[in-house]
């Protein structure tokens, strides 16, 4: 938190103090409080529904210790909603206290217990859900968020004692306390101007000197990659860094301080203080529990791992779809229910009438290695077939790649059945592994390593998933092999995340979505802190 947030607490905090001191004399009995109260929750029939069950108690205006612990509380939780990246907004602090400062009657404190009621179900569902709906941001975005009711919010918060409750409310996972540790720390640097000079975009490596490479080591030392040095040349040290710079981003670490490297290294703070912000609402948007063994697919990161009692057990390179409205990888999450050997390729709905149509029309005998079937899933002869009298809404057959080295889907996918069709599998394509930039699917996440993938899968019900597997693998047959246990899967986007070693870590918004989410929070009423002057 900056010294202007603390400060602004510590106002609001003050000021709510004189003003509960005198609003709590009126009392909250009599028919005035009861008729107040439901006037002002109509807008929340679920809100209502509760103070009629419990015969209208006050939660917040009432006089004894427990009824100001929860004022208090509350007040509290408002002043800092800047640490976490929240609209503040749209909480209105400053109203609350002025409406408890006017607090007179009986009717002014059932009006004002349904108002705190209300912003406090607002902000419990936005530090624990998040402030905005990712669905209405971007279509990739089809995360079903897990958001509790108005109800089990005042339930919760009846039962708890203190500011019990508003503790428990932001996500307790390790990746938002890091997060929340970055955020103060790039706010910081902020307030002392940034990372300096940005360094020319041109090509710089082993062997150079000059002003250009003194700005490049300057700007890495202010980053914290590089020690203080007053050499002038790209030496061993130098180019150390760059390496080190290059992972935590994302790059190939090859040492040489190209375009792309240098694009990265002369991002001002406030671009990462922004990826910081939305990966913090990303967190929010996560399921409370991950699953004490799950999967993790960080798509801005072209990776996939195992993780197991929250450390990484296992961890491969990835290809992701391609970077078109039709083909980028979706962020859900799902349970892995099995795998399949040798599988077969069965050619989506889409591809067949994009892609492969148009080559049969010209040319009945393309795509050769895939098998053409009908409805009873007989295999078509070709040539007694005029493709050129069907369209994409007509096409009458369904188009197979049997199992085979060649296969679109290598030897193996890992299934987690979904309505949008996106698996993880094996490929042929190996070279793409390589490459900075892995998206080139159709949306499925390819996998560099898929045998080692299966092999820890199968690690927890077979003695020798090695040997189990090969000995499946041999047959050729298209064999389908279920966990024991489901495996939960988290396909997310995160451009800010913290590492296993607590090494921050930043990647480029391959999808624009990052971009999309952080105009979303300014529309909601989220700000970069003002830490100017």
């Amino acid at each position: 938190m900056t010294f202007v947030t603390r400060a602004r607490s510590s106002v609001f905090i003050a000021a709510f103090l004189a003003a509960s001191a005198s609003f709590v004399q009126a009392g909250t009995n009599g028919t005035a409080f009861q008729m107040a109260v439901a006037e002002s929750a109509t807008s929340s029939p679920a809100v209502a529904e509760f103070y009629r069950e419990n015969g209208f108690d006050a939660l917040w205006v009432g006089d004894t210790p427990e009824h100001a612990a929860r004022r208090t509380a509350l007040i509290k939780a408002l002043s800092s909603t800047e640490l976490h990246g929240l609209p503040g907004g749209r909480y209105d602090i400053q109203t609350l206290i002025s409406n408890m400062q006017k607090a007179r009657t009986t009717r002014d404190l059932g009006l004002l217990e349904a108002e705190l009621t209300l912003v406090f179900i607002k902000f419990a569902s936005d530090l624990q859900s998040g402030s905005v709906r990712p669905s209405q941001i971007d279509e990739g975005l089809v995360r079903t968020v897990e958001r509790r009711s108005a109800t089990e919010h005042l339930e919760l918060l009846t039962a708890s004692k203190g500011d019990g409750y508003f503790r428990e409310l932001m996500p307790q996972s390790r990746q938002y306390r890091a997060l929340l540790k970055q955020k103060k720390v790039l706010e910081t640097l902020m307030v002392q101007g940034g990372w300096g000079e940005t360094v020319p975009v041109t090509k710089l490596e082993r062997g150079d000197s000059g002003a250009n490479v003194i700005k490049l080591r300057n700007r890495l030392v202010a980053m914290g990659f590089l020690r203080p040095t007053a050499s002038p040349a790209y030496d061993d040290s130098l180019t150390a860094a760059v390496q080190s710079f290059q992972t935590a981003h994302g790059l190939e670490p090859d040492g040489v301080a190209g375009n792309g490297t240098i694009t990265e290294i002369n991002r001002p703070v406030s671009d990462r203080l922004k990826a910081v912000y939305v990966a913090l609402e990303r967190e929010r948007w996560l399921p409370e529990k991950r699953g004490e063994r799950h999967i993790l697919v960080n798509q801005a990161d072209f990776s996939a791992k195992i993780v197991d009692e929250g450390r990484v057990t296992f961890e491969t390179r990835a290809v992701i779809g391609k970077n078109t409205h039709d083909r980028r990888s979706p962020e859900f999450s799902d349970e892995m229910e099995h795998m399949v050997i040798n599988p077969s390729w069965y050619v989506p709905r889409s591809i067949i009438t994009k892609e492969y149509l148009p080559k049969l029309r010209a040319n009945p005998n393309a795509v050769g290695h895939i098998q053409i079937t009908d409805r009873r899933g007989r295999q078509v002869n070709r040539g007694a077939v005029d493709f050129n009298q069907f369209t994409a809404r007509n096409f009458p057959f369904s188009m197979r790649q049997p199992p085979s080295k060649s296969n679109a889907l290598g030897l193996v996918k890992f299934m987690f059945p979904n309505k949008y069709n996106i698996y993880l599998h094996d490929t042929p394509q190996k070279t793409l592994f390589a490459r900075e930039v892995r998206a080139f699917s159709h949306g499925c996440i390819r996998l560099a390593q898929p045998f080692e993938f299966a092999y820890a899968l199968l690690a927890r019900q077979e003695e020798d998933p090695k040997a189990f597997f090969h000995r499946v693998l041999n047959t050729g047959k298209e064999t389908k092999v279920n966990l024991d246990k489901p495996v939960p899967v988290h396909l997310i986007y995160r451009t800010a995340y913290i590492g296993p070693k607590g090494e921050v870590q930043y990647r480029r918004d391959v999808y624009d979505r990052d971009r999309k989410i952080w105009e979303a929070l300014q529309k909601a009423g989220v700000v970069l802190p003002d830490v100017q002057g």
